[in-house]
């Protein structure tokens, strides 16, 4: 019996498509497998990986010091923003989970993996999802950091979105009950949007947008208060843009041109050499540009460079802003140029095709333009001094749902808003038919039950490495600067 089920499974594998290869050509002489044979073949590796395999939490007696593992990750990072970092992590338990990628990473390692492989996010915690603005003036709600993005088991990517909803929650003095209900709803909203998309068409799949004015998710209709916080959000994000952004950030010299305004250490000019040197990258990377765009950005010219300190978990990266002026000094572009460094779960996955593999910020955006619905029309990549960069637009109409501050029926909402987003992320790459298969709801103990648990289990081993952290910093063993809010 255990052969015939292993031969299943097999040629279960054999039937999900791959979610990612390098095609220097492509055969349009022969079809896929039907779509309702792939999602067979998905409900077929549950016998590999029972939906109670995702319940339980592996911690081994070798699992690495979560200290080490986040010490290791700063090799190669700016030593004086280390502590800005450190201080950034310890301030919450969920900031902590934010910076600990690599903690999380090697966790889910130790798990269960299905043999279903996505282009993944890697980071698809709750604040990892936001408004930002289309090339038509639209806003759209959807992913939006990509600096983990690699090819990967779609359920490492749910498993980071229900923690970080766990995580974010308890720091919110949410009761238990509503914790898991919310994670529950994450899991729910990728459920039923990977069974919607199943049956569609790749094209059908790849232009679905969701829109901040019209947000319709399977299974859940937008409440009252929820809306309102969404219009408040994206009446916020419409006045971000890069005039807004000039008047807030940019000061006249003497001779009338515009400059940076300094705040250190978050925003602080760089030195000519730098200058000159992010300027010969931004050259370098519009060769990487569609030749249109190439033309567009050809009409400006580098007006001042500085540096500029950016979340949690890229505390201590180069990450360099230019200011670009065109047709007059009103008419301004802002460029984020960001150090690209190697994926957390880099150690335990096959990770990009070539390629894309070979360069960091290369892997960056051909991950982020393959994963959002709706990309910027200025992403590229680059290199400066011998590292990898990758480039894009800063503030065009970015916004913030709060989500981590929420409660009751907002905070059910958004999980299930974010778990839809993450399923139509996965469905542009991965095999959505099989993954509908694999999340359907037969068996003893179902998929949303098993990853609440793994959420909740998982929040008490993100306290505990929290403790760990803010103990090593009591040490002496790191060095925390003094103010997390600069």
């Amino acid at each position: 019996m255990d052969d015939q089920q292993d031969a299943l499974v097999e040629a279960a594998e054999d039937t999900v498509l791959e979610p990612l290869a390098d095609f220097p050509s492509i055969n349009l002489r022969s079809g896929v497998e039907p779509w309702d044979k792939r999602r067979a073949a998905g409900k077929t590796l549950r016998a590999e990986i029972p939906h109670a395999a995702h319940a339980t939490l592996t911690v081994g007696a070798d699992r690495p010091d979560p200290v080490s593992l986040i010490e290791a990750a700063q090799e190669g990072r700016q030593a004086h923003l280390i502590p800005l970092r450190v201080a950034r992590m310890a301030s919450s338990p969920f900031a902590f989970l934010r910076g600990a990628a690599q903690v999380m990473a090697w966790d889910l390692a130790e798990g269960p993996r299905t043999a279903i492989d996505v282009v993944m996010n890697g980071d698809a915690h709750i604040s990892n999802f936001g408004l930002f603005g289309s090339p038509q003036g639209d806003v759209v709600l959807d992913l939006n950091d990509f600096d983990e993005v690699t090819v990967g088991p779609w359920e490492w990517d749910l498993k980071r979105l229900c923690a970080s909803i766990e995580v974010a929650a308890r720091d919110a003095d949410i009761p238990p009950s509503e914790r898991r209900d919310a994670t529950l709803s994450a899991v729910a909203g990728y459920q039923l949007t990977m069974d919607d998309l199943a049956p569609r068409g790749s094209l059908d799949v790849w232009q679905r947008a969701s829109r901040a004015d019209d947000l319709v998710f399977a299974g859940v209709e937008i409440d009252e208060r929820s809306q309102a916080v969404v219009s408040k959000a994206v009446e916020k994000a419409r006045r971000k843009n890069n005039k807004s952004l000039l008047d807030r950030v940019g000061e006249r010299r003497t001779d009338g041109g515009w400059r940076f305004r300094e705040e250190p250490p978050i925003l602080v000019r760089v030195d000519e050499a730098t200058r000159e040197a992010v300027t010969t990258g931004l050259e370098s990377y519009a060769e990487t540009l569609p030749r249109e765009r190439r033309f567009m950005l050809s009409r400006y010219h580098v007006v001042d460079v500085a540096h500029r300190v950016v979340g949690v978990g890229s505390v201590g990266t180069r990450a360099y802003v230019a200011l670009l002026c065109g047709n007059s000094d009103q008419d301004a572009l802002f460029l984020q140029v960001k150090e690209a460094v190697r994926p957390a779960h880099a150690p335990y996955l096959r990770g990009m095709p070539q390629p894309y593999a070979s360069h960091e910020g290369e892997r960056v955006i051909y991950g982020q333009r393959l994963l959002q619905a709706v990309g910027d029309p200025l992403l590229g990549w680059t290199t400066i001094d011998g590292r990898p960069f990758y480039v894009r637009q800063m503030k065009n109409m970015k916004g913030e749902i709060p989500v981590s501050r929420m409660t009751g029926q907002s905070l059910q909402y958004f999980s299930h808003a974010y778990g839809a987003l993450l399923a139509k992320a996965h469905a542009r790459t991965g095999d959505a038919a099989a993954i509908a298969g694999y999340c359907g709801h037969e068996g003893n103990i179902d998929l949303r039950e098993a990853i609440a648990d793994w959420a909740a289990a998982y929040g008490d081993r993100n306290a505990e490495d929290y403790r760990a952290f803010q103990d090593a910093i009591a040490a002496g063993r790191l060095k925390a600067a003094e103010d997390p809010h600069l």
